[in-house]
């Protein structure tokens, strides 16, 4: 994203249509597909999953919380879909420590009882391993068989897992990517549970549909990768969100500073004084040694744990264990630390060259801590005397602005801003949302989803008319000083369908800004003149002292005979020329008069159309 800046086209001139019509063509090809994927998934038939009353009352008692009211609503949801008869494809988009995989043991559990196998896939080792030790905990003493398939587990065990699994013994089994090999057959899926997303490439995700596409699937994330939000925001997938925090939870408390050795020695003093354990998180393998030096010289007297993802398991499991159980106070290690992790007694979090790290692994590391009701504290450092790139700035501003509890969605829709939501289908990432900004874009696509939905093909309703009347037609910065506020006057313009409308929006400017200036005048009526443009399908209109030249989209007009007949009444005073553009002579020595003529020819040919229709 080093070229960040978006290309302005001048308002007004070709270059913008061309370039909506380009990703127009681009969103409508991608759009028949995702709808094809998603009508496929529509048409054909799941299991309809009901739960057996008193038993998952029983369950749900278990849960030793009480359910904050959206995680009562995403679980309601997936309980519907579970039983719909259709194939389940819902986002649960909750915030770090919201208590998602509470929602995903629902539908574990309601799907396993009726005799379907379920499929949990999460990022990362560590995170199988305590995801397999909270289903393991909750479904003892049920009839019910889990499974982990993932490098922390012995050959032994991994084969028997896997036999378990094809023979149908195993009910739920939970693993990382190990599970999408192609040596792994089930045999009765009902239910893919995938944690954290954000994680996996776009190839696992196909190769998870792959698996069977009747099956239920149910994905969790706090900071969906843009590509999920963006299908979840079109409607292709449904999506829950859990935005509520847990009683009595309090938001981390975010600092972003310059390396400081005594800073650090501090922040890791004060939290081994409360009582607490910290994270030091370093951007890869080869930082370990250099930060762990650094630990024993400034800060002596803490026990450092080291861990990545290169261990062997049975090493990495041992530390884990240990810093779980509080035997060490710090644990120096890399990302591997960012998915999912449930340690409440960590509660500072140290993350070394913040601006190595993207917008949602940040976010991610920082939902390691402040799982419990005692106030947690990250700090983000940078290196001393070197600037930051401009996006890392804006992720670490972003960040920090972000310190409620439950940011976890505002978070991926700034990521979706500032990198763009990359192909829907395929394999790009910082997609076609930066050719015409992010709104536009998710407008334009919306009307072609629904456009493929409706009629199974495609028109181009996103065309807009060009006017040319030779006037400055602009809100003055003298009229409304603040830029925000002039660019959303702007784009409520650009919604005005008819008069009444036009009308209003005129007298709510009259109440807020004063008199109009004749600019805003002259645009108001411009904005008239469109709206008739697009009525009569003129994609050209311009008017000069002598007359107006009007062109026709795609030179059709729906009521030819009508236009004929008008023309001929003219007489000398309107002519067709040979490229199928009308021209009117007229007498508009003035913009005023320019403006009120080409208003009242539009009229009369938009009266044509009706009469047509």
């Amino acid at each position: 994203s080093e070229s960040a800046e978006a290309t302005l086209d001048k308002l007004g001139g070709g270059a913008w249509q061309s370039r909506k019509a380009r990703l127009k063509k681009r969103l409508l090809d991608m759009a028949g597909q995702l709808i094809r994927i998603a009508a496929e998934r529509q048409m054909r038939a799941a299991p309809s999953l009901v739960p057996a009353e008193g038993l998952y009352g029983e369950f749900a008692a278990r849960f030793p919380y009480e359910e904050t009211d959206d995680q009562q609503t995403a679980i309601d949801s997936v309980m519907g879909d579970l039983g719909a008869g259709k194939p389940m494809d819902r986002l649960i988009c909750g915030d770090v420590g919201f208590g998602k995989t509470e929602v995903a043991l629902r539908a574990a559990f309601i799907a396993a009882m009726e005799g379907f196998q379920v499929a949990v896939v999460v990022p990362t080792t560590l995170l199988s391993r305590q995801h397999f030790k909270t289903f393991s905990q909750r479904f003892s003493g049920l009839p019910i068989r889990v499974a982990q398939a993932s490098r922390l587990v012995g050959a032994k065990d991994l084969a028997e897992a896997k036999k378990g699994i094809s023979e149908g013994t195993v009910d739920i089994v939970v693993g990382t990517h190990a599970l999408l090999g192609s040596s792994i057959s089930f045999k009765n899926l009902g239910l893919l549970i995938i944690d954290e997303e954000q994680h996996f490439g776009v190839k696992h995700k196909e190769r998870l549909k792959d698996l069977k596409s009747d099956v239920h699937v149910l994905t969790l994330s706090a900071t969906p990768i843009p590509r999920t939000l963006q299908l979840a925001l079109t409607g292709v997938r449904e999506l829950s969100l859990i935005a509520t925090p847990p009683v009595d939870r309090l938001a981390v408390r975010t600092f972003i500073s310059p390396f400081d050795p005594l800073v650090i020695r501090e922040t890791l003093l004060r939290e081994r004084y409360r009582g607490g354990h910290s994270f030091y998180v370093v951007p890869r393998i080869s930082d370990l040694a250099e930060i762990h030096d650094f630990l024993r010289e400034s800060v002596p007297e803490l026990k450092v744990a080291v861990a990545h993802g290169q261990m062997p398991p049975g090493e990495l499991d041992d530390i884990m264990n240990a810093f779980y159980d509080g035997q060490y106070d710090v644990l120096l290690s890399t990302t591997i630390v960012e998915s999912g992790l449930d340690i409440p007694t960590a509660n500072t979090l140290i993350v070394h060259r913040a601006d190595m790290f993207g917008l949602s692994q940040l976010y991610q590391l920082r939902g390691r801590v402040g799982r419990s009701k005692v106030r947690a504290y990250a700090l983000f450092t940078l290196p001393a005397n070197r600037k930051l790139t401009d996006t890392a700035e804006r992720r670490l501003k972003v960040l920090q602005s972000l310190d409620t509890l439950g940011a976890g969605f505002q978070l991926a829709s700034h990521d979706l801003d500032i990198r763009g939501a990359g192909n829907l289908l395929g394999e790009e990432q910082s997609g076609h949302i930066k050719e015409v900004g992010f709104e536009l874009y998710q407008q334009m696509l919306e009307e072609a989803v629904a456009e493929v939905k409706d009629s199974g093909e495609v028109q181009d309703g996103g065309w807009s008319p060009q006017i040319a009347v030779g006037t400055a037609v602009m809100i003055p910065e003298s009229y409304v000083p603040d830029l925000q506020l002039r660019l959303a006057l702007y784009r409520r313009l650009g919604d005005l369908e008819n008069t009444e409308e036009i009308d209003a929006f005129g007298a709510e400017l009259i109440d807020r800004f004063g008199p109009l200036p004749e600019e805003v005048k002259h645009l108001l009526k411009i904005v008239f003149i469109k709206a008739l443009c697009r009525k009569a399908n003129v994609e050209k209109l311009d008017a000069g002292p002598k007359g107006v030249v009007i062109h026709f989209r795609k030179r059709e007009f729906s009521n030819p005979v009508g236009l004929v007949t008008f023309i001929g009444e003219q007489g000398s005073l309107a002519k067709i020329r040979p490229d199928h553009s009308v021209v009117f002579v007229r007498d508009w020595p003035t913009s005023e008069k320019r403006l009120a003529g080409s208003a009242v020819v539009m009229t009369q040919l938009a009266r044509l159309v009706e009469k047509a229709a």
